[in-house]
């Protein structure tokens, strides 16, 4: 597997198809491997990049806690595309992956040629109550190991998946606890606790120039708010609820979530997407 130097720690990332570049940010709970339905399927028409995030093995964990914010995790991306010598891409992301996807658009708007944000937001209804969760996870993580991530794996948003695909479940949770115990505690710290509400980047979503769309399942409570929030105030953003569905909408969902993504990125390169005022 292929890593890039970036920012002063090494990602790992991999790279599938050919054609304008789509890069998918995983969720925390998740990893490169929980795009692979959407590889599978984007890789026939774009080059399709993935990659871990750092504090997720085969990437590096960095020990310093400073090591880990937002900001951090949205350079990283920066600094991967440049690896690859890419200029321009569409940024898609998940949960986590989904805020620095906006974020991205935010600080690089120069380089997002479509955003594609899913399931972003939590915390930010209860940012307090977010924090303190937040804090007690990354403890219980630090204390005891990948044991810390079992009950996460069976919260309420994520019930909608064992309850579709018991199959896919089992191969997230598999997934999820083999992450590195102190990267995902780390990351929950910096990254999770760290960022500021959705609610707090109005003036800077309104000055968004590139499509975007927002997806959200309607069981995926600490999400609604904030999508319908993008939704309102980002100038193109066009809105997704998928019924029935809880956070992880791609596994959750995976030829519904495709089928959605491919129709905005046909509309947006016909030039046919409203609201977006940046040439596709």
């Amino acid at each position: 597997m292929p890593k890039a130097t970036v920012n002063g720690v090494e990602l790992a990332y991999e790279e599938a198809g050919q054609g304008f570049p789509l890069v998918w940010c995983h969720e925390f709970a998740g990893s490169m491997e929980s795009w692979l339905p959407q590889v599978h399927f984007f890789a026939r028409r774009y080059r399709v990049i993935t990659y871990n995030a750092r504090g997720y093995p085969p990437s590096e964990v960095p020990e310093d806690p400073a090591a880990y914010s937002q900001d951090i995790a949205v350079e990283d991306v920066y600094g991967l595309l440049r690896h690859l010598g890419i200029e321009f891409a569409y940024i898609g992301g998940l949960s986590m992956g989904g805020a620095t996807a906006l974020h991205f658009g935010i600080r690089h708007s120069e380089m997002a040629r479509a955003l594609i944000i899913s399931s972003a937001g939590s915390g930010s209804t209860n940012p307090e109550q977010f924090r303190q969760g937040c804090s007690a996870l990354a403890d219980r993580l630090m204390a005891e190991g990948g044991e810390g991530l079992r009950d996460y794996a069976q919260g309420s948003t994520r019930v909608q998946l064992r309850r579709k695909d018991p199959v896919g479940f089992e191969e997230f949770r598999s997934l999820l606890l083999a992450h590195s115990p102190r990267g995902s505690a780390l990351t929950m710290r910096g990254v999770q606790a760290g960022r500021p509400p959705i609610f707090s980047w109005e003036k800077e979503m309104q000055s968004l120039p590139m499509p975007a769309l927002v997806m959200v399942g309607d069981e995926d409570a600490g999400c609604i708010e904030p999508s319908l929030f993008m939704k309102r105030h980002i100038p193109s953003a066009g809105l997704v609820v998928f019924p029935q569905s809880g956070h992880g909408i791609n596994l959750e969902e995976p030829d519904l979530f495709n089928r959605q993504v491919l129709d905005f990125l046909t509309t947006v390169e016909a030039g046919r997407w409203e609201g977006a005022t940046l040439t596709p």
